[in-house]
């Protein structure tokens, strides 16, 4: 495993010394978790900018971790240029041809020079053809177009669907849903709309409310509609007239129908909706990474559409449980004019909120921009992250060293102005001073190679390209989607229709007398789709979806029991009630145990009606459904049988002991454990760095003394060397001068002196001795480096992904309540 391959961390690059101009050998590891704050990304054109933010998102790609990228200027798209076996002609396609032509060579060429700086490019910064492939296998990538088909197409009609209860019941969520749905279509249509002094503004909130309490959707042509003919009489205490006159109103209501009836709104109707959910996660569970190019779009409609991108990721948000670990990230590039520092345009509000409530939920949204002056600075000091590039003016320094400022006062830390200013002075490409609250001091780094081809801005085209197979992957997807069956059939649709003349025979006796026990019933029509309705010469524009003609529907008698089952289990945590129907073919053989023959469940069937459809016809009754005594017993045998044959099945997670919610599908317990999975990763990640922090913090002090002692020894023995020197030199002196070699004077300085050497040559043991003792301890500390690496990586593998199993929970028996069993008319043709 690579150093930089840690639980948790980002691997954005290495520390760069500012005074040497070179990086130096240390990573740069950002921790996961601490872009819950957020993060501000600030530089000039040509700083790197761009560079640093696809590096994040292609290392939270490779963690897990889905993110929504909003990409005005066509950048973005290339995080799709991962070619993990970096061949030339992987890059041929993406080349730019006239860059070729400057250089005097061919596109082949480039290409091929192009691929081999790519793999010298990994290759300095220790990555390999391989992380490509695993940034590739973590997430799906997509590049969506809103009203294009360039890439993938999103319908904002989506939108204004009504939210969920989550949302209805939180006064303060429903507001912001609804300001921002209608602060974006007022901005498409050249409203400047004020929430609290504008009529339009408050008329349409007012509209979108009473249609999301009641439930109901709301598309723009309803919405028109409504304007012409509101839902309430008064607006606070003024009547509507006053308020709103209808001359007016039938104004508002042509801005929006002429922007309905454009040509280029259509676009806007089709493809995906606007899920945000949905961009997060594929249906199978598995993280993406979605790409929202507005590149193309006019001003207006980029405002449009971020609004409300902003307001369902508001309210997505508000439907997740609290976490402190990354759940995913929301990224945009270039934001100017989206959260300027004096206007109030519709993307500010949401934007605002979101910086502010995201955290707890666990959302990390990562602003960019090369203009300082053009952003809200106050606002910004809710992002606890700051990445600071080379600046172009003077002025867009101060801009940035007053919202790091207020940044850091906001999160408690200390700032250094003076320091701060000096540190942006040097920068260069590349190169960018990370000011991060959660740690004790700024760090200068120099961004690593991305693994994505950085070739610039995509043409439409060009996505087109890179889109198509994932286009066609999808339709076919679509084509036969798991789960998209019709609602549960009845069961003699199985069997060959009746033919005309059953049907003119059962006529022939007319509707079928039974006894009041059977609870007579309908089951209503299912409307047929245009290919269900049309003969084969028939085009598809020429039938509508309409239901059978009556004079063609013939009735089949069936058994329907609705019954309420209560499900608890004390180790799932589940006390839940399910309502469900189910419906059996009757007959004198299975008069018995009819639920057991050709069952068929119904989730909620209460969609029965009194009446048959005019001019039906009915097929004949079987005796044992006129027998009245009968009813009573397919009661009782009901009960048994949901009892015996109904489960309830969870997904459980025996690893971690979680289990599913009822309702709640694989990749949707998937998601959820993976977060789980994840937040356990970061606790577990957080306590062995504190745990082998103090052991390493008690090492370094014990290295510091024995280093001390060392030096003292040694300056020890430098002084004893000193003296014995001049001792002995003293001596050898005094005997040379002196009268007499044997002399008191001269016996006792030789004396002194072979003391002297003999403590010198103690002094280079104890010496020895403290080198011994400081290399004992930094082996220690090697130890202990790869005993955290050890466990560390035992994390690693333990946080692969996690087994699921069904868990079957069974009804209680005392709680199964019937509520009726009846026969009931089913159409067969």
């Amino acid at each position: 495993m690579h150093d930089f391959e840690k639980l948790g961390m980002f691997y954005l690059g290495r520390q760069y010394d500012l005074a040497q101009r070179k990086r130096t050998a240390d990573l740069l590891l950002y921790d996961a978790k601490d872009l819950t704050t957020h993060a501000v990304c600030v530089g000039m054109t040509g700083s790197g900018k761009t560079g640093l933010c696809l590096a994040l998102l292609e290392e939270a790609a490779i963690d897990g971790v889905p993110a929504i990228a909003i990409d005005p200027k066509g950048d973005l798209g290339n995080l799709l240029l991962t070619f993990p076996q970096l061949l030339p002609e992987d890059f041929r396609p993406w080349v730019d041809e006239a860059e070729a032509a400057r250089l005097g060579i061919s596109s082949d060429e480039l290409a091929a020079r192009t691929a081999e700086s790519w793999r010298k490019g990994l290759a300095d910064w220790d990555q390999t053809p391989e992380r490509i492939a695993k940034l590739r296998a973590s997430v799906e990538m997509a590049i969506y177009t809103p009203g294009s088909s360039a890439g993938m197409p999103i319908s904002v009609l989506r939108s204004f669907a009504a939210p969920p209860e989550v949302v209805l019941d939180d006064r303060e969520a429903l507001g912001d849903r609804i300001a921002a749905s209608v602060a974006g279509l007022l901005a498409l249509v050249g409203v400047d709309a004020d929430p609290i002094r504008s009529r339009e503004h408050i008329l349409l909130s007012q509209i979108l409310e009473s249609a999301w309490r009641k439930g109901q959707d709301v598309d723009v042509a309803s919405l028109i509609h409504s304007i012409q003919r509101p839902p309430m009489d008064r607006v606070g205490v003024v009547d509507i007239e006053t308020f709103f006159p209808n001359k007016d109103r039938l104004e508002l209501a042509m801005r929006l129908n002429n922007l309905l009836a454009s040509p280029g709104f259509a676009g806007w109707m089709q493809g995906e909706p606007l899920d945000v959910a949905r961009l997060l996660y594929t249906p199978e569970g598995k993280p993406r990474l979605s790409i929202v190019s507005i590149a193309h779009l006019s001003e207006s409609e980029r405002m449009f559409f971020v609004t409300i991108l902003l307001g369902e990721v508001l309210s997505w948000i508000r439907t997740q449980p609290g976490t402190s670990s990354l759940r995913a990230v929301l990224y945009m590039d270039e934001i100017f004019g989206f959260f300027p520092p004096t206007a109030n345009p519709p993307s500010k509000q949401p934007m605002l909120t979101l910086l502010k409530q995201a955290r707890a939920y666990g959302l990390g949204i990562v602003l960019a921009t090369q203009n300082p002056v053009d952003i809200d600075y106050k606002g910004l000091s809710n992002a606890g992250t700051w990445f600071l590039g080379r600046l172009q003016t003077e002025r867009d320094k101060a801009r940035v060293l007053e919202g790091l400022e207020g940044a850091s006062q906001a999160a408690g830390a200390n700032f250094d102005r003076a320091r701060m200013d000096a540190a942006l002075a040097g920068l260069g490409k590349r190169v960018f001073l990370m000011n991060n609250v959660h740690e004790n001091q700024p760090v200068v780094m120099e961004t690593r190679w991305c693994l994505s081809y950085l070739r610039g801005p995509l043409t439409r085209p060009q996505i087109q390209t890179l889109m198509a197979p994932y286009k066609a992957q999808h339709q076919a997807a679509a084509a036969t989607p798991p789960g998209a069956e019709a609602a549960p059939a009845a069961p003699q649709d199985r069997e060959a229709p009746a033919t005309s003349a059953t049907r003119n025979a059962a006529s022939a006796e007319g509707r079928p007398l039974v006894p009041p026990e059977a609870r007579e019933r309908f089951m209503p029509l299912r409307p047929q789709s245009p290919a269900e309705s049309r003969s084969p010469a028939e085009s598809p524009s020429s039938t509508a979806s309409q239901p059978p003609a009556a004079h063609s529907v013939a009735y089949r008698a069936t058994l329907v029991g609705a019954a309420r089952l209560h499900y608890v289990d004390a180790k799932a945590k589940v006390d839940w009630w399910q309502e469900l129907a189910l419906i059996a073919r009757i007959d004198d053989q299975t008069a018995d145990d009819p639920w057991a023959n050709s069952t068929e469940q119904v989730e909620g069937y209460d969609e029965f009606t009194p009446q048959p459809v005019t001019g039906a016809t009915f097929l004949p009754v079987p005796s044992a459904a006129l027998q009245p005594k009968n009813y009573a017993r397919w009661e009782k045998t009901l009960a048994t049988h949901l009892y015996s044959d109904q489960r309830l099945t969870l997904w459980h997670a025996p690893e971690l002991k979680e289990f599913s919610q009822p309702n709640q599908s694989d990749a949707e317990f998937r998601i959820r454990i993976r977060q789980r999975q994840r937040e356990l990763r970061d606790e577990a990640v957080a306590a062995l760095r504190q745990t082998f922090a103090k052991k390493h913090d008690a090492l370094e002090v014990k290295i510091r003394r024995a280093r001390e002692r060392v030096d003292r020894e040694r300056s020890q023995f430098q002084g004893e060397a000193t003296q014995t020197v001049v001792s002995i030199g003293s001596s050898i002196l005094r005997a040379l001068l002196g009268r007499k070699i044997a002399s008191q004077a001269n016996v006792g300085g030789a004396a002194s002196a072979a003391r002297r050497a003999s403590q010198t040559a103690s002094q280079r043991g104890d010496i020895a001795r403290a080198q011994a003792a400081l290399e004992a301890l930094q082996q220690q500390q090697r130890n202990l480096d790869r005993e955290f690496e050890f466990e560390l990586s035992k994390l690693e593998r333990a946080a692969s992904d996690v087994a699921t199993v069904e868990y079957p929970i069974r009804p209680r028996k005392a709680d199964i309540a019937v509520d009726w069993v009846s026969l009931v008319w089913v159409p067969v043709s």
